[in-house]
């Protein structure tokens, strides 16, 4: 895709790359307004959904209504907060053989996977 180059959506990349945290558009937002004052929360979703639309970026949804974005878009695997609803990449290796098995007894052709691990982070557990 042939896109206008926008200093604010790279200014919004730049911002993804440097962070692991999988920031929601209200953080990307109220981080980028420190650049660009003027930039309005709908540019950002909007620049977001397109990025994530033309995978740029991962678009991450943990089932708390509110989407999280991650620039790192390789395979990889999160761990899901659910005390804190922290989003954190996890350092494992692939399960690409999941999608082996789950063909094994499926009519289609399975692509790919999303999975989420779920529990207490670190912070969390120590907490409790």
């Amino acid at each position: 895709m042939n896109l206008k180059h926008s200093k604010q959506r790279d200014s919004i990349m730049e911002f993804l790359r440097e962070r692991k945290d999988h920031p929601t558009a209200d953080v990307v937002y109220m981080n980028v307004r420190k650049t660009f004052p003027n930039i309005s929360l709908g540019t950002v979703y909007r620049n977001l959904t397109l990025l994530a639309d033309i995978g740029e970026i991962s678009r991450i949804r943990v089932g708390d209504g509110v989407d999280h974005f991650d620039a790192d878009t390789s395979p990889h695997y999160h761990f899901i907060c659910k005390e804190c609803g922290s989003v954190i990449d996890l350092e494992m290796e692939d399960m690409t053989d999941i999608n082996e098995t789950a063909n094994k007894n499926f009519s289609g052709l399975i692509e790919g996977h999303i999975t989420y691990f779920y529990g207490k982070c670190g912070n969390c557990s120590t907490k409790s």
